[in-house]
């Protein structure tokens, strides 16, 4: 009993000491007022660890500000209306700054279709980002992420603030979507799923590694068409819409988890792993700098890039489109800076 006792006692003084040494942190939504702008923004105002929300759009931020506002959670919520001014007042004294800014995926249309709009898009609000608060944790939404994460890094560059550690595409969503995915076809509980996503964030750049999950006896025509769904996941969900959208709840259920990760991290929890698009090495010899793997998380941002570990053959084969559709779109990000340089 007496061991009993202090290990129970152990475990409040843990809990004691995590509350007191807990912080809460200021984090800005970028696009606040759109599809996933929102419901981010509302998981965001829930979260215990926001002291303070920042809500900045073209349009209808204040508005999007005062209803969440209403939230009975203790956290302060402003809105902030379109200028160069009150964008960096938003930035200012951000722990974490998400963009989930840029136009919706139509019926057809491929995340590079988005690219000509959302790139400049991006390319603005990361430069306004880079010269009122460089040192925030930058997490990327808008698509196509596999080359908006690149011209953010060149702009950090361009700026002399580029820091590796802090720059990070979101593409937890495809876990998500991978372990859900998974659940239907074994009738499990999704939570209970673990499976390695790794690669980009578009198409055949997503490339899940079903040997790492917990069935990897899923084979055959089962595992091609599990795997397509996974990859064209988001294409599912702009059919359902008709037009009227894409995947816009799930991803800021995406961006939220992200975030609070990345708040958690800093907090001092260890081992913090999330899947996400950042300047890696893994494949760095074969051109591409830019990838999405596990990565644990620390107070500064990366703290260490996970390998693929063992793969089979036909995850190689995977992987090997993957690269060459990634090298791509990295290089597309990374011209489009060079060609449209921010002012």
């Amino acid at each position: 009993m007496f061991s009993l006792r202090r290990t129970t006692q152990n475990l409040a003084q843990k809990r004691a000491f995590s509350a007191s040494a807990s912080q809460y942190y200021k984090v800005a939504v970028l696009g606040a007022a759109g599809g996933i702008g929102q419901p981010l923004s509302l998981l965001l105002k829930l979260s215990p660890k926001v002291t303070e929300l920042a809500l900045y759009d073209v349009r209808g931020a204040p508005g999007v500000a005062a209803d969440i506002s209403h939230v009975n959670t203790n956290s302060v919520v402003k809105g902030y209306a379109p200028s160069e001014e009150n964008l960096a007042e938003a930035l200012k004294g951000a722990e974490v700054v998400l963009i989930p800014a840029g136009v919706p995926r139509k019926p057809g249309m491929s995340r590079d279709d988005l690219f000509n709009t959302n790139a400049s898009i991006v390319r603005d609000l990361a430069d306004a980002t880079a010269k009122a608060n460089p040192t925030a944790k930058l997490c990327i939404i808008a698509n196509p992420v596999n080359s908006t994460v690149p011209i953010c890094a060149e702009v950090y560059k361009r700026r002399g603030v580029y820091n590796p550690k802090t720059l990070f595409g979101v593409t937890t969503l495809d876990v998500v979507r991978a372990s859900r995915f998974i659940s239907e076809l074994k009738s499990t509980d999704p939570a209970n799923e673990k499976v390695t996503v790794v690669g980009g964030h578009s198409g055949v750049t997503i490339v899940p590694l079903l040997s790492q999950s917990n069935h990897p006896d899923i084979s055959g025509e089962a595992r091609d068409a599990l795997v397509n769904r996974i990859q064209f996941g988001g294409d599912e969900v702009v059919k359902a819409k008709d037009g009227a959208g894409s995947a816009t709840l799930s991803m800021a259920l995406a961006g939220f988890r992200m975030a609070e990760s990345l708040l958690r991290a800093k907090d001092g929890e260890t081992g913090v792993v999330e899947p996400t698009f950042v300047e890696s090495p893994l494949f760095k010899d074969q051109g591409v700098d830019f990838f999405a793997s596990n990565v644990e998380l620390g107070p500064d941002g990366v703290k260490e890039i996970r390998g693929i570990g063992d793969i089979n053959a036909y995850e190689k084969d995977l992987l090997s489109a993957c690269v060459q559709d990634l090298k791509k779109n990295i290089e597309k990000g990374v011209k489009f800076v060079e060609a449209n340089p921010p002012k």
